[in-house]
């Protein structure tokens, strides 16, 4: 404290202007100026403390290590509001922890590969010039683009006051993150938990890639042509031939995904469901769940269907039918447990190489993963004639539509509006398509992944339910991709086999040249340079894999690659992130670790909402309503419509916010916050002013002889403290403010402050009231600045130097 006083000491200027009885009052004093002018004042004290502080606290700090694991951000794009509340949160629980004594480690880090800097990288060259772009200049471009990402966002991050070890922070893209990523993609490898295989996958025609879950959003507003539709009975089963005596028994199908008809192979009933056969008005017998009657007679418009027979699913199994589309093929009914009769008929169309439970039926019966969609999402030859070259969810679907129309198959058709997944990033739909992938099997994973949840806490308690959930639900994970701007799948193929070759000689070769040359080695290497020696002599019969890797594979083991490569804890303290991560990061390095350690790599997890504007509406460029975070801390161009606040304020407004909600953010509010801040700022200049001649040499007055007012204080000053580290251990920051404005303005400014100003203006110099009041203002102004790790000006510093 009395270091914060001798700083002060060194250039003081009077509050008051002087006047001839100046001499006989003590004037406050102090060189702490009333206007924060944080624009001018914030960049070049940061630029001097950040680095220097975060080393001090390593080497004075002599408690436990506290570890805060950095949630790679994209490096892709400015950085936003999103951005603040993240890294703001973070720090202000780092300053804390600082504050308590312990040893805190933070290291920076981005997420660098995937489609959206690839994009960003490609975006001013033609389609013709990006299609006969190089596999080498493309990710030369991509790699040029993270750097200059990263070097924006640390610049932001930096001037928001974010300590963390900005000079040794991480990349996915750097050399010795991507030779450790092969270690543990390897080691996955060798337990039997990643693997090949030939199913549907989300895939995107507009990225010409397969997509994880963690890559889609989710449009409510999608409209598709579902039909129902007359596929007529070839064959009946035994315990189904009694119905052979109507005629024209048709089964009705509904679908919402026209354009998978050509794929069709079977029909699905449920076993334990009642079917009705009901006589249309055509005369034509229909096959319909029972449930599903008087709805089909409300979409035909109130058209009577006389119930013939009612018959059980179980009867139906193994029934033949002819498939749309294909002329004389045949398809079979068979039974399946995910059949309902919520919707539709009853009767599901199925395509195993367009459906997760389409594809499981199809491997309980032997039915092939057919698929004939390209990776544009463009119909093959397979699908039949006039149909090859047509997108699916364009003319190849109107096409499919005029075909079943003309040959009188449509039963009925209408626009349905629902749910449907985009590719996240070019906001188009996508396909679920048949391909060869690479997966992480999570047969065994999931269980596993749940019980190393029981040991970790979340906040708000009900992110651990979230994230169960997901896990629980979750399919094998698809973790290749089709682009080039990426960490490549360390995978040889034989010519002539087509099988994969992985082993122990192969991934340390490739990790060595990785360290070496980074992964643009694996395009720029000929392939005898990249295969192991024991099979460079026999080069022409292998080639190298195209696929690289999911990006959430890449920052999913950044426990293995950063905290544990470094010499750190690899079991995290904390995982702060947005709520959008329970599908993306929190579960990519949740499945890793357990499925390598057996255990999450976090002892908790933190969750926090998104940032609205002041009416709760999502920012976008369309609404105009987007919050520039340097628009907060330098302003605009007219400084007096939209002044520059500095960190100090943007911190704050983080503080102020309940953050395991999506919170509000407006010029407004920012406006509430600076004045907040000022009236804080003024408390601390307020006592800086009247301690300033309180040096060492004058020892502090005992608590008995303080005034009964002193003591009061002091005794709402350990109330205060209680109340503020309570608040900050449970990370309610918006709660610690509440404490630390009630405190400053009501107990401080309204009530101490006032009453004593006549002892410290007016009692001699040396007097026992004077010095008591002195000394209850260093006893409250040491506590007082501890409680404000979010609010980092210069007091802040002055306390940590």
């Amino acid at each position: 404290m009395q270091q914060i006083l001798r700083l002060m000491a060194k250039r003081r200027f009077t509050t008051d202007k002087l006047n001839k009885y100046s001499h006989t009052l003590n004037l406050p004093d102090t060189n702490f100026p009333m206007r924060a002018d944080a624009i001018k004042r914030e960049p070049p004290l940061l630029s001097k403390s950040l680095t220097s502080l975060y080393q001090w606290q390593h080497e004075v700090n002599t408690g436990p290590p506290f570890l805060l694991h950095d949630g790679p951000p994209y490096a892709n794009g400015k950085p936003h509001m999103g951005h603040a509340l993240n890294k703001i949160t973070k720090d202000i629980i780092n300053r804390y922890k600082i504050l308590q004594g312990y040893r805190v480690n933070y290291i920076p880090g981005w997420d660098c590969h995937g489609l959206p800097i690839e994009l960003k990288a490609t975006e001013k060259l033609s389609e013709k010039e990006k299609r006969v772009l190089a596999p080498g200049l493309l990710r030369e471009k991509a790699r040029a683009c993270a750097l200059e990402a990263i070097k924006e966002q640390a610049a932001s991050f930096s001037r928001w006051g974010v300590l963390g070890n900005w000079e040794n922070h991480y990349s996915t893209m750097s050399y010795e993150y991507e030779s450790n990523q092969l270690g543990v993609f390897f080691q996955m490898y060798q337990k039997g938990l990643i693997h090949r295989a030939e199913k549907p996958v989300y895939w995107s025609p507009s990225s010409r890639t397969a997509l994880a879950e963690a890559e889609l959003e989710y449009v409510d507003t999608h409209v598709s042509r579902a039909i129902y539709v007359s596929l007529p009975i070839t064959q009946f089963c035994p315990s189904a031939n009694h119905l052979s005596s109507y005629s024209n028994v048709k089964a009705i199908i509904w679908t919402t995904t026209p354009w998978t008809l050509p794929a069709n192979l079977a029909i699905c009933v449920n076993e334990d469901l009642e079917y009705s056969l009901v006589e249309s008005a055509g005369g034509d017998h229909w096959l319909i769940a029972s449930d599903r009657v008087e709805s089909v007679e409300t979409k035909l418009g109130g058209g009577e269907l006389r119930v013939k027979e009612a018959v059980n699913g179980k009867e139906l199994v193994g029934c033949r039918y002819q498939r749309p589309l294909c002329g004389a093929g045949e398809g079979m009914v068979v039974a399946a447990r995910h059949v309902t009769s919520a919707s539709g008929s009853g009767l599901v169309h199925t395509a195993p190489g367009h459906g997760f439970d389409d594809y499981f039926v199809g491997k309980n019966h032997d039915l092939p993963a057919f698929s004939p969609v390209d990776g544009e999402g463009r119909y093959t030859s397979e699908a039949g004639e006039g149909l090859e070259g047509l997108e699916v969810h364009g003319q190849g679907s109107k096409v499919v539509l005029q075909k079943l129309r003309e040959s009188g198959q449509i039963v009925f058709e209408e626009n349905y509006s629902h749910k449907y997944p985009y590719d996240w990033r070019t906001k188009k739909p996508i396909i679920i398509r048949a391909t060869k992938q690479w997966f992480t099997r999570l047969q065994d994973l999931r269980t596993s992944a749940v019980n190393a949840l029981s040991t970790v806490a979340t906040l708000p308690p009900t992110g651990k339910q979230i994230l169960e959930g997901m896990v629980r639900d979750r399919q094998d994970w698809c973790i290749s991709r089709q682009r080039f701007w990426g960490l490549p799948l360390p995978v040889f193929y034989h010519v002539e086999t087509d099988e994969p070759v992985i082993t122990q000689e192969s991934i340390s070769h490739l990790q060595e040249l990785f360290l070496k040359h980074g992964s643009d080695c694996w395009w720029t290497l000929d392939i005898q340079q990249l295969l192991p020696p024991s099979l460079q002599h026999d080069a022409s019969q292998y080639r190298k894999g195209q696929d690289t890797m999911d990006v959430w594979f890449d920052s999913g083991v950044s426990w293995s690659s950063v905290l544990r490569k470094r010499g750190l804890n690899d079991v995290a303290d904390l995982y702060l992130e947005g709520s959008d991560q329970h599908r993306g990061w929190f579960q990519s390095s949740l499945l890793t670790c357990v499925a390598l350690e057996g255990r999450a790599p976090y002892k908790q997890l933190i969750v926090h909402g998104f940032v609205l504007d002041e009416k709760g509406r999502k920012m976008s460029k369309s609404l105009g309503n987007v919050v520039d975070p340097s628009l907060i801390t330098e302003g605009g161009k007219d400084l007096k419509r939209e002044p520059g606040y500095g960190a100090d304020v943007l911190r704050l407004w983080v503080a102020t916010t309940d953050i395991t909600k999506d919170v509000h953010i407006g010029s407004s509010l920012i406006a509430k916050i600076g004045d907040s801040a000022r009236k804080i700022r003024n408390s601390f200049r307020f006592m800086l002013a009247n301690t300033f001649d309180f040096e060492e040499k004058i020892p502090l007055v005992p608590q008995s002889e303080l005034l009964q007012v002193d003591q009061f204080i002091l005794h709402r000053l350990a109330e205060f403290v209680e109340n503020v580290t309570e608040a900050f251990e449970a990370y309610n920051f918006a709660k610690a403010v509440q404490q630390i404005n009630r405190f400053t303005n009501v107990d401080l400014s309204s009530f101490y402050f006032d009453v004593s100003k006549d002892r410290l203006y007016a009692d001699p110099t040396s007097s026992l009231s004077r010095r008591a009041a002195q000394t209850t203002l260093c006893s409250v102004l040491s506590p007082h600045i501890k409680s404000y790790p979010h609010f980092k000006g210069l007091i802040f510093y002055f306390q940590l130097i």
